[in-house]
């Protein structure tokens, strides 16, 4: 019996890592296709990793059946991971024009990175996949080229609606196609999976043209430079600032490896056409501050990014002073909120005005609050809904305003849960493997392989190495090397760490009678459980230990 599933590997319960897949035919032969592959930012709580990726195991063991993976929009969380997992699913990738110079740009950066072939498709294409038949539909969300997805099947239609906003007046391309929305739900729409993101919020999302509009105010009534940060996907937003900046008479620059690449696509695919020229960094420095805006990487508290380094007054070439101005136009990411107050902090520190969207209107979300919701319901009246990308309470009001709405089926899933959601009514049949992948420098891995949890005790706790030396008559000639890496110097008797540790490790090897300090293992057993032992009774915690033996 042929069935049509749905299952998330990402963005669902959670914010970002977004990764769907669709698949058709019997149980034992399904054809897939998987919808956008993004990825997740690490916080402090794993050092050292750089991105977050969804686990493709499962997906991989389907590669032979895997028809396309589909990118709905070039948001890092929608896209940001196909670069990296591609040469584990080796798919045809279908993007529009903007999403795919933006992910070859990003291939250029990128030491290594495999060449993925992309089929180019726009707002209003249609094409086959497979048993799928996909149609590409124009809505407006925070970036150039978005598009919901219609997904046509044999046995009903089901609309990915991806990341969305209804917006009458957007900064770039068309408003959402809500005529073309209400035909297919005229023709019929089995299943909605739906954007939750803004699910709590009441009301409609102001439009962007009104940001421009405050933001053109701001630069106008501005004392010094004026530095705006934004996502630097949000080509728009850039283009609203730099016609604000010329309208005040001011020339912009642009900092961040990743504002002047999407830039760069941009200029090339006509969207900042008619704007002035950006200037460089060297000759930024020749105009006088009340005739400079800087649009700049950074919203999140980046610490590597440009406005870090310019709220440490770290940049080699660019500075800010006092009565100048930064303007954070973005929202803050779940869990970076720590990260953001420190650089508004320092900023405000050194009499930099500080500007945010709770002062003025700098930002708007990309995403549909309720009363938007409910208009997507009403245009597109599917039989099931399937609240997506969002934590699970963005998904909880979702899923009880399409109850509210009358929506015969509300299917409440989270990642790796198999619904099928035909035939019959929408059930949850299976569950599949999900998790995370790190990428951690060159190498991507589970926990285990990329050592995450041992990175996060010496984080936590430091490390100790031990040397110790037995003579040919298995004695300690000499006292055992101790190097301590992230424990304090002294207890609070304020006795020296290492010589406390150097007694337990030299105490260790005595008790031990000396013809069992044959058995090499034995020892270094001993003075490790010694050696942590010892740290935990001194300090309060127990470091990682490593005890080298040598024997004479």
């Amino acid at each position: 019996m042929n069935e049509l599933v749905f299952v998330p590997l990402g963005g669902i319960g959670e914010i970002g890592m977004n990764l769907a897949l669709y698949g058709y035919g019997p149980a034992d032969n399904r054809e897939w296709i998987a919808i956008d592959c993004g990825v997740s930012f690490a916080g402090p709580e794993m050092p050292g990793v750089d991105l977050i990726l969804p686990d493709t195991t499962f997906l991989e063991s389907e590669r032979h059946s895997l028809k396309a993976l589909i990118i709905t929009h070039a948001h890092e969380d929608h896209y940001g991971a196909v670069l990296d997992l591609w040469p584990r699913l080796k798919a045809p990738v279908y993007a529009t024009p903007f999403t795919a110079a933006l992910l070859a740009a990003k291939r250029e950066g990128e030491p290594g990175a495999p060449k993925v072939p992309v089929t180019i498709f726009k707002a209003g294409d249609r094409f086959d996949v497979g048993p799928f038949s996909i149609e590409a539909i124009n809505v407006t969300h925070s970036i150039p080229e978005p598009v919901a997805l219609a997904i046509r099947t044999p046995l009903g239609t089901v609309l990915h609606t991806g990341d969305w906003k209804i917006d009458p007046t957007p900064g770039l391309g068309q408003p959402t196609d809500e005529a073309r929305l209400r035909e297919i739900g005229d023709e019929g729409v089995l299943a909605l999976v739906c954007d939750s993101t803004n699910a709590m919020r009441e009301g409609e999302s102001p439009s962007e043209k009104q940001v421009s509009a405050s933001l053109s105010e701001i630069i106008q009534a501005a004392k010094g430079r004026v530095a705006v940060t934004t996502f630097s996907s949000n080509v728009g937003r850039i283009r609203s600032i730099a016609q604000a900046a010329e309208i005040a008479g001011r020339q912009v620059l642009l900092m961040g490896r990743s504002m002047k690449r999407v830039a760069d696509v941009a200029s090339e695919l006509g969207y900042l056409e008619s704007l002035a020229p950006f200037v460089s960094e060297q000759d930024f420095g020749y105009i006088p501050r009340e005739k400079a805006v800087i649009v700049l990487t950074g919203s999140q508290g980046e610490p590597r990014a440009a406005l870090s380094k310019l709220a440490k007054d770290e940049h080699p070439a660019v500075a800010l002073s006092r009565d100048d101005t930064v303007i954070f136009s973005s929202r803050s990411i779940p869990g970076n909120e720590k990260a953001i107050n420190d650089i508004k902090n320092a900023l405000i520190e050194r009499g930099i005005v500080v500007i945010e969207d709770h002062d003025k209107l700098v930002h708007v979300s990309g995403h549909p609050r309720r009363s938007e919701l409910r208009r997507m319901y009403e245009w597109t009246r599917p039989k099931i809904a399937v609240p997506a990308h969002g934590e699970p309470a963005h998904l909880v009001a979702h899923a009880q305003l399409a109850k509210n709405l009358g929506v015969p089926d509300v299917v409440s899933l989270r990642n790796g849960k198999m619904v099928r959601l035909a035939p019959g009514p929408a059930t949850i049949i299976d569950e599949v493997p999900v998790g995370r992948f790190y990428k951690d420098g060159f190498l991507i891995g589970g926990t285990k392989e990329m050592g995450i949890d041992e990175r996060r005790r010496l984080a936590f706790a430091g490390h100790v190495s031990v040397l110790v030396e037995l003579s040919a008559k298995l004695e300690l000639d000499v006292d055992p090397e101790i190097v301590a890496m992230g424990l304090p110097e002294r207890d609070e008797n304020g006795d020296e760490m290492v010589e406390i540790l150097l007694d337990a490790a030299a105490g260790a090897v005595e008790s031990i009678p000396r013809g069992r300090r044959k058995d090499v293992e034995l020892v270094r057993e001993a003075v490790r459980r010694a050696v942590r032992s010892e740290a935990h009774d001194a300090w309060g915690k127990k470091p990682s230990v490593t005890v080298f033996v040598v024997k004479g």
